[in-house]
């Protein structure tokens, strides 16, 4: 699991006038709306005496914790010990508070500590406000599987052959198969000419399987995009925000776009359809070995049409010599005894916290 990318922590309208708790990388988050509503994300270990604070209550711009009432701002600083007889609450009464943005029904942080000038952006969904596109609700769930498995299989444009029935089976052309790099990842594009089973009902938008296109592209390591082109006129767009909760288990946010079946009426059908295919890829997820993504190549025999799989394990090998993978054998051989809290870019900038940043791989001098 990596720190220094965005990851989606709810849906906007799930976030009300009570604070929310989400586990994110393994660590707990505050969720609250301040006093203008905007949505804010703190660590959730109170640095008093570890009080969940996302069991407490808002009050204007401030988190209450549930223990001993020490409120927190949006920037993570405190405001207020009721038990202080005097002065302002020291310093090191601060908790890691994270950048957030508002987008797309969901609500986004970015857990890490770069500057903005040199963050990795929130991938964009252009075809959002796009005329001629219609989004569907986010579709949130809970897979029991690694994000990174996940990820990968939403690469493989092999599998669809063999796994995905409710797309009449569909057989990549091989020939056809383009790749694009990308600042922050790999697109890949490819014809699928030929299905090797009966479509279902709703996919009777490809009439002509030899003008099926579909692709997928990483963006960071948790966020997918898969754009499939029925014929030159129609296509599904789909964006998969991936969070893993912990190491065996992943929330995952799918939004799905179409310049196609515009009718309002369609919505739910259009989120049934794109669901049923999830569900065939979460039957073979929840069933790989090993759970994790083996940590070197030769623990699984690749081939040249794991090409996206073998990019995207590249770059985050890439990102772990940054020293934004979290070390695994330390967080969970110490979270029983040590409150850890992702690093923020507060932190970066004063230091001087209580809680412990969360370890990483190859942490930076």
């Amino acid at each position: 699991m990596f720190i220094n990318f965005w990851y989606p922590v709810c849906c906007s309208d799930e976030l009300k006038e009570q604070p929310l708790s989400v586990t994110m990388l393994t660590l707990p988050f505050a969720v609250f709306r301040d006093s203008a509503g905007v949505a804010q994300v703190i660590s959730d270990t109170c640095v008093h005496r570890g009080g969940s604070l996302s069991h407490g209550t808002v009050k204007g711009d401030t988190i209450v914790c549930p223990y001993h009432g020490w409120r927190f701002g949006r920037d993570g600083h405190c405001r207020l010990i009721p038990s202080q007889k005097s002065g302002k609450p020291p310093a090191r009464a601060t908790v890691d508070a994270y950048p957030t943005v508002e987008r797309y029904g969901m609500v986004f942080a970015f857990l890490g500590d770069l500057p903005e000038a040199e963050r990795p952006p929130l991938v964009a969904v252009p075809e959002w406000d796009q005329v001629g596109w219609r989004a569907s609700r986010p579709d949130v769930r809970v897979i029991n599987c690694n994000y990174e498995r996940s990820v990968e299989n939403g690469l493989d444009p092999v599998h669809n052959e063999f796994v995905h029935p409710s797309q009449g089976l569909p057989k990549m052309r091989e020939e056809t198969l383009m790749y694009t790099i990308m600042p922050w990842g790999t697109h890949f594009i490819a014809a699928f000419g030929e299905l090797q089973g009966k479509q279902s009902d709703e996919q009777e938008l490809a009439s002509n399987p030899d003008q099926l296109r579909a692709g997928s592209l990483y963006h960071g390591p948790n966020t997918l995009v898969t754009d499939i082109h029925f014929n030159a006129d129609s296509a599904f767009i789909q964006y998969a925000f991936e969070t893993p909760i912990d190491y065996l288990s992943t929330r995952l946010f799918l939004v799905n776009l179409r310049n196609c079946m515009l009718d309002p009426k369609l919505d739910e059908r259009v989120v049934e359809i794109n669901r049923r295919v999830a569900d065939e890829d979460v039957a073979i997820l929840e069933q790989l070995r090993p759970v994790r993504t083996p940590r070197t190549n030769i623990r699984e025999l690749l081939t040249e049409s794991d090409e996206m799989v073998l990019r995207y394990r590249a770059h985050l090998r890439e990102w772990e010599q940054r020293g934004w993978r979290l070390d695994r054998q330390k967080l969970l051989s110490t979270d029983l005894d040590t409150a850890y809290a992702i690093p923020s870019p507060g932190r970066r900038e004063t230091g001087n916290r209580v809680l412990e940043a969360a370890p990483c791989v190859n942490p930076r001098p």
